[in-house]
């Protein structure tokens, strides 16, 4: 019976052994994230972050450096907070922006959390608009829009900065713009704009999938969008211009509709034509959902710049909202079974054509425009310029303007849609051409002599931006795989 003991108990011991030693190597269960309150109204991300600690310290990294040299186009910013400057590197910009705060200064954009700090830091021009120029730089916005009504638009940037509390002036995009506090639900933020937009082509809001929430959360901001002006050239309203558009087809055309025969949108003088023109900024969620292959196909834009990742034992969406170029393609690859390598190299294909066609619109653009000014400075001289061929000319001029604009201003370099992208730039070329043959014409009949080569003074327009004065060089730097940009300023330099 003894030996019976001992040996159940040396088979129990026998057991016990490894079973101690195999728990003693597991790594411990995380602890449950403890449930915490988020109180209505709450902006503070930090508070938030108490609930979501994983999500919050993904998103204090969009204020860290992005990495270079991964991105051809969008190059990202080193440890010395290093901006890239777009007038220098596309200079027919500048003659084109020439009377406007982007025609001193127009950066690559930084990171999420540099959006308002990047605002304090611009030259003023740029905000000159009034506290609408915060709309979609604050999570506060919403708010001093509702409390402070038309004083939120007109007075200047820096008094209604001031309105936020001292500790998130330079504060970018947070939670509360993006979630509902009591599930974490994807919302709009923004009532007093894409709400409305949506509303203007039959959108019932509440009637959006999930997945089309992943998009519309980032509609907010990257979109284009106008601010109304009074007599008095006063900010006082804000919209999209998507009247008589339609879910998934947002055309460049209706938007250049719209804002052509919107008077009260005349928001800047363009110095080279002294044509008042209105204006677009980044309309990334435009370009992507017209028919894109992508939109097609069912992806959001969360799906490419904010792809799920892993974090310890926790998978999250990506809260570093990032280019999946700066990411390696980690987000394509989560439905495309070719190698990061091969996808980064179709990216720089489509981006190196849109680069090229972009050029190609933008100069003969400028081209138009310095016909324009040789035109006013007859007419002002007292000479007779065909009314019928200038009116035509403007026509198309604008036509041209706005579709070079659109692409130069959308961040994705045509990769959002391609086909697209480059239908607009051929458009875009097309329409200045036109312009370009009827002004000729034009000064023609009125016993003028054009030149073959129009000089387009770009070194003028680059050296003279204020105080924030960039001198250009000969040699600008930008990757040109067919000779675009070179072959051109030989011809307007020389």
């Amino acid at each position: 019976m003894r030996k019976r003991v001992s040996s159940i108990l040396a088979l129990f011991l026998a057991m016990l052994v490894p079973v101690v030693f195999l728990s003693a190597c597991q790594k411990p269960k995380p602890e449950q994230v403890r449930a915490v309150k988020i109180a209505d109204g709450e902006i503070d991300p930090a508070e938030w972050g108490k609930a979501y600690p994983v999500e919050y310290d993904l998103w204090k990294k969009t204020a860290e450096p992005t990495p270079t040299g991964k991105s051809k186009y969008k190059r990202g910013f080193d440890a010395d907070k290093i901006t890239y400057d777009k007038l220098s590197e596309f200079p027919y910009m500048a003659l084109l922006f020439n009377g406007w705060g982007f025609g001193v200064e127009y950066n690559e954009p930084r990171g999420h959390a540099y959006m308002l700090k990047d605002q304090v830091d611009v030259d003023p021009s740029r905000v000159g608009a009034g506290g609408v120029c915060l709309t979609c730089k604050t999570p506060y916005a919403p708010q001093l829009e509702k409390e402070k009504g038309l004083d939120y638009y007109m007075k200047p940037w820096d008094e209604v900065r001031h309105m936020i509390p001292e500790k998130h002036q330079e504060l970018g995009v947070a939670c509360i713009d993006c979630h509902d506090n009591k599930d974490m639900s994807l919302k709009i933020s923004r009532g007093f704009t894409l709400a409305k937009a949506l509303e203007n082509m039959g959108v019932d809001k509440a009637k959006l999938t999930p997945q089309e929430m992943r998009s519309v959360v980032c509609a907010q901001c990257h979109v284009t969008y106008n601010i109304k002006k009074d007599e008095n050239k006063k900010s006082v309203g804000i919209y999209f211009p998507w009247q008589g558009s339609k879910w998934g087809n947002i055309s460049v055309e209706n938007i250049i509709k719209q804002i052509r025969g919107d008077a009260s949108v005349g928001e800047w003088t363009q110095k080279v034509t002294g044509f008042k023109m209105p204006f677009m900024r980044h309309p990334e969620f435009e370009l992507f959902s017209f028919n894109s292959v992508h939109w097609k196909a069912g992806a959001a834009c969360a799906d490419c710049h904010m792809p799920y990742t892993k974090v310890g034992v926790s998978k999250v969406s990506d809260h570093r909202v990032t280019s999946p170029l700066k990411n390696d393609m980690k987000a394509c690859m989560q439905c495309h079974t070719e190698s990061a390598e091969w996808l980064r190299d179709q990216v720089t294909a489509i981006q190196d054509r849109t680069v090229s066609l972009m050029l190609r619109s933008g100069y003969a653009t400028a081209t138009v425009a310095k016909l324009f000014e040789k035109v006013h400075e007859l007419q002002a001289a007292g000479k007779n310029i065909d009314k019928d061929l200038y009116e035509k000319a403007k026509d198309y001029y604008m036509e041209a303007f706005f579709r070079s604009l659109y692409v130069g201003a959308e961040n994705s370099v045509g990769f959002h849609n391609p086909t697209e992208a480059m239908r607009i730039l051929g458009d875009s070329t097309a329409f200045a051409m036109k312009a370009e043959g009827l002004l000729r014409q034009a000064l023609q009949k009125a016993g003028v002599e054009v030149p073959l080569t129009v000089n387009l003074e770009l070194k003028k327009y680059l050296n003279e931006r204020g105080k924030k004065k960039l001198n250009f060089q000969k040699g600008v730097e930008i990757d040109d795989p067919y000779g675009v940009q070179e072959k051109l300023l030989k011809v307007t330099l020389e």
